[in-house]
């Protein structure tokens, strides 16, 4: 090789970034031991800018173009070498290519709970995360707070100090704004806005970065709290739960009824259960315009000469009074049989329902024939 053969090779006459790394928001050209030529072609390709930096010190700022280097745009690299009236010879400096096209796929996150007074819940300890996009806007507030040396600077750099900002950020304003926890999830867009605002303000001027778009995905509660607020939810939507419990008992009693296998447990269980909801039932018509429906639920006495009342028990818990004809509908569905236990005032002791003269007759009634087949 001669010898204008190896001083054309240690020139360089394109300086030219292809970017191949959509995190990578800084890049320093490659130039080694080689000089940059006066002349040469400098190419800044659409997202980019290119930096050129002398001995530490930032001079000239290229926007997207291809540009002939020579002192007539590079004044500052001039005035910086003394170059007054041109130069002839080659020189060396640093180019730095910066993206400034977004990088949208970040995300964010709160690592720790953070505490909130709530006014209707109290103090509360709240997560969130989101989305946010990042883009260099002052290239040379960059590579001087964030950059320095390197020779590759990807976003991944500056991760953990933007969720740092931003969840920061965040906390204040949610102190700020006061909202109660059940109405945050409406407020998604103003808080995300607001939240992008105050970022931008902390890092714009101090990092040259900008954060064109900030997202609230979402605000969660504790899982208890959560769980409090599904269980409020519920009683609201089931109503009147006097009714609602009636209802469950019904169907536990048909369930009990359709299981043939339940044997006698599953027959004491029914019995339980349907003496609790026709006591309900007394309690509710007594309640609505008994003469105890006033007052807390206290059976008042039967007028002299009335017929009396009975309290029975099953598995252990006594349920009552109900006078012969609810007793009659008991027997009728099942769920009182001669063996039962009852008591009434004036009676010593619980006595099985086959054996009271007052009850007899219920048990003598003969059931209805079947249906005739059709």
């Amino acid at each position: 090789m001669g010898f204008f053969e190896k001083l054309r090779g240690e020139l360089i006459d394109i300086v030219e970034w292809i970017d191949d790394g959509y995190h990578t928001l800084v890049w320093r050209f490659p130039r080694y031991q080689n000089e940059i030529k006066n002349g040469a072609r400098l190419v800044v390709r659409p997202g980019q800018k290119a930096i050129f930096v002398d001995q530490g010190q930032v001079a000239d700022t290229f926007e997207p173009g291809l540009h002939t280097l020579n002192t007539e745009n590079l004044p500052i690299l001039s005035t910086i070498r003394g170059w007054k009236h041109g130069f002839e010879s080659p020189f060396k400096a640093e180019v730095y290519f910066v993206s400034t096209r977004q990088v949208t796929d970040l995300k964010w996150g709160t690592p720790n709970p953070i505490m909130l007074r709530d006014a209707d819940f109290g103090p509360l300890r709240i997560r969130a995360f989101g989305t946010y996009a990042l883009q260099a806007k002052d290239p040379k507030a960059l590579l001087e707070q964030l950059v320095g040396t390197d020779g590759i600077f990807e976003a991944e750099e500056v991760r953990e100090l933007l969720r740092s900002v931003i969840v920061s950020s965040f906390a204040d304003l949610l102190g700020e704004a006061k909202i109660a926890a059940l109405d945050l999830a409406a407020k998604y867009g103003e808080l995300s806005e607001a939240l992008r605002q105050n970022v931008v303000a902390r890092v714009a001027d101090d990092y040259g970065l900008d954060i064109p778009q900030l997202f609230i995905v979402n605000i969660s509660l504790p899982e208890e709290v959560e769980k409090a607020l599904d269980t409020r939810s519920s009683m609201g939507v089931i109503g009147d739960m006097q009714r609602f419990q009636q209802y469950q008992m019904g169907q536990a009693m048909t369930a009990a009824a359709n299981n043939p296998s339940g044997g006698g447990a599953a027959e004491g269980m029914g019995m339980g259960m349907g003496f609790a909801m026709a006591n309900q039932m007394v309690q509710g018509m007594q309640g609505a315009g008994g003469a105890g429906g006033a007052g807390g639920g206290a059976t008042p006495p039967p007028p002299p000469g009335a017929a009396p009342v009975f309290h029975v028990t099953s598995q252990g818990k006594t349920f009552g009074p109900f006078n012969a004809t609810q007793l009659a509908q008991q027997v009728a569905a099942g769920q009182i049989s001669p063996q039962s236990l009852v008591w009434t005032a004036g009676m010593g002791a619980w006595t099985a329902a086959g054996e009271v003269p007052q009850l007899a007759g219920i048990f003598q009634q003969t059931p209805p024939p079947p249906p005739p087949q059709s």
